[in-house]
């Protein structure tokens, strides 16, 4: 079984408080998710903000507009520094997703790592390295232009 990461990381230009905020409330993941996911939250009244042992439904279509159902459970959160949210049913045999923030120079640093396992063993394997990685990277960059609307962009 072989397993992959993902990294990302952005640099906003916000206070640490502000982006804080922003990634613990459930209702701000479809701004920051393509609209070709088809990306709906279907839990009933999901509080405005995660803590540990949270579950969410989802109902998303990551492949060919499929829709299917992906449940994750934030199974940590230190406030105002990281949460992690792991698949507990959806298209994944592993999927855990840490979120980081931590403040440089004035400006806040966030930064995921999103280690998983696609499904169906070395066709998993064959997947990832024809779209799933991809895919990944899309939907990364998308979350990135989406918080750069959210907070400014940063000034170089």
């Amino acid at each position: 079984m072989a397993f992959y990461q993902f990294k990302a990381e952005q640099t906003i230009p916000a206070t640490m408080g502000e982006v804080w905020d922003f990634m613990r409330s459930p209702q701000n993941l479809k701004k920051i998710t393509p609209e070709h996911m088809g990306f709906d939250i279907i839990t009933k009244e999901v509080p405005k903000q995660m803590y540990p042992g949270m579950i969410v439904a989802y109902k998303v279509s990551p492949i060919l507009g499929i829709k299917m159902i992906w449940v994750t459970e934030i199974t940590h959160v230190e406030e105002g520094r990281y949460f992690v949210d792991e698949q507990r049913v959806g298209p994944y045999s592993v999927w855990h997703h840490e979120h980081f923030i931590r403040e440089e120079n004035g400006r806040v640093i966030m930064s995921d790592i999103v280690t998983y396992v696609p499904p169906f063993g070395f066709l998993g394997a064959i997947a990832n390295a024809l779209f799933i990685k991809k895919q990944l990277k899309s939907i990364f960059d998308f979350r990135f232009k989406a918080v750069e609307r959210e907070f400014g962009k940063i000034e170089k």
